[in-house]
């Protein structure tokens, strides 16, 4: 059996049909394909070669006529695909076409037709994303709206701190998100980019006209004309990996917080429920945040790939040994990785159901020690800062070792009461009254999102 179509099991789990079917062999195959037949058009516009040859050329370059696995078995002989590939192909030709067969990948190199082809797949493969981002930051601004006023307990080292709102930790991912289209937008201006140079970048096969060629060919695919073939220059191709890379981390945060706020002895949010999602084979009472653990998966794995990408990036001379052969699955495994990860947080945040009721809550479950910060700063500006935080710190201390609420031992330490009126210390311990800026910060958020489509404004 064939071991990719055996991943088809897992594939819902960590990638979607689209991105796989963009990185699939077949679309590996027609991403050079279609460099072989452009090239044709090319030359045939510079009247390198008859406007029937690249026809005759182009007609052939179509995927489904190639066997897969004839090729697969050629290409570990060969060390690279694309030999094969230009044999069959010229094969394919000369059935039909001997002449135009003589000029089939004419001047080019396996590396100019590998790597534009995969430039042509990632292209795909960034507007893909590009749209469900655009989907999840209108989500997140969903979210953050509805919860602007929602208090919730903020968290540090896993432990309560002084109370936020959901609004804002929307908020929080919305302003990352947003960061995310821009960068990848402004990646997509350096990627795609053509890769044409002949055997060492020179183009010495094309004589004088080479450039002319290079030009119609960057046209004819709708990518832009580099300055030089970029051959063992591979920072382009690894700003793909770390850019995604940076994007499945601001998911992997997103997961690890929701999961968080699902466990049993918080649940403040969960995932979407669905007959059959996130149930367990032997208890019925389950709900586990399986989106989440997807996307968390994703940000396991992903790091360790593109740290291989950077790693990849030192190549010899001209043209690489065996780091331009380390990218080929990893670059694609990145974009699906990356491309399932955002299908799964699209789900966890567009049917995220919130519970503001056991956000409250949990707000009481320190009886008030959460807010010993706005006490602490109220008295600050009576007694100074330091004097205050010590007396509020021992009323704390005493609070937890009586097990009273922190505001009847303040309503009986003398030394408080003497600046601090009982109705104070009531208004000091309402969680409602000490989330800060976070309506007014959720609001900035909001008002720097771009627009739908567009991710091109400044970070």
């Amino acid at each position: 059996m064939d071991a990719r179509r055996s991943q088809r099991l897992l594939d819902a789990l960590f990638t979607t049909e689209t991105m796989r079917g963009i990185f699939s062999d077949h679309g590996r195959l027609q991403g050079m394909l279609d460099f072989e037949a452009a090239l044709a058009r090319a030359e045939a516009r510079v009247n390198l070669i008859s406007a029937g040859a690249a026809a005759a050329i182009g007609a052939q370059c179509r995927a489904e006529l190639f066997d897969v696995d004839a090729l697969a078995a050629a290409a570990a002989h060969a060390g690279n695909a694309a030999i094969p590939l230009v044999r069959e192909l010229t094969r394919l030709v000369a059935a039909c076409d001997a002449e135009a067969a003589r000029y089939v990948h004419w001047g080019a190199t396996s590396q100019d037709a590998i790597d534009t082809g995969l430039v042509l797949q990632v292209c795909s493969a960034l507007t893909v994303i590009d749209t469900d981002l655009a989907r999840l930051s209108g989500a997140l601004a969903a979210l953050a709206k509805a919860h602007a006023q929602t208090p919730l307990a903020g968290r540090t080292w896993l432990q309560q701190g002084p109370p936020v709102t959901l609004g804002l930790k929307a908020a929080g991912f919305l302003s990352a998100i947003e960061r995310h289209r821009t960068r990848l937008a402004q990646l997509r201006g350096r990627v795609a980019t053509l890769q044409f140079g002949g055997a060492v970048g020179t183009l010495a096969a094309l004589d004088e006209r080479g450039m002319d060629i290079a030009s119609a060919l960057a046209e004819e695919l709708h990518l832009a004309l580099p300055d030089l073939p970029w051959h063992a220059q591979r920072d382009r191709i690894a700003e793909v990996a770390t850019t995604l890379g940076l994007l499945v981390g601001t998911l992997g945060k997103l997961a690890r917080d929701v999961s968080l706020l699902m466990q049993t002895e918080v649940a403040e949010a969960f995932e979407p429920s669905a007959p059959g999602r996130g149930g367990s084979s032997t208890m019925p009472h389950k709900r586990n945040p399986i989106g989440s653990a997807i996307i968390l998966a994703a940000a396991a794995r992903v790091p360790p790939l593109v740290a291989t990408m950077l790693a990849a990036m030192v190549q010899e001379h001209e043209r690489g040994l065996g780091g331009w052969h380390a990218e080929w699955d990893t670059l694609p495994e990145i974009c699906a990785l990356a491309g399932g990860a955002l299908a799964h947080a699209l789900v966890v945040v567009e049917g995220l159901q919130a519970d503001p009721a056991q956000m409250a809550a949990n707000l009481e479950i320190t009886h008030g020690l959460i807010l010993a910060e706005a006490v602490a700063m109220a008295l600050g500006e009576k007694i100074g800062k330091m004097q205050a935080h010590v007396l509020v710190e021992e009323a704390s201390a005493r609070a937890v070792r009586e097990r009273r609420h922190l505001r009847d031992v303040l309503l009986t330490d003398t030394r408080v009461g003497e600046h601090l009126a009982p109705a104070d210390i009531e208004r000091l311990l309402d969680a409602r009254r000490y989330t800060g800026q976070a309506e007014r910060l959720v609001a900035r958020a909001l008002n720097a999102r771009k627009p739908e489509g567009n991710g091109s404004a400044d970070a």
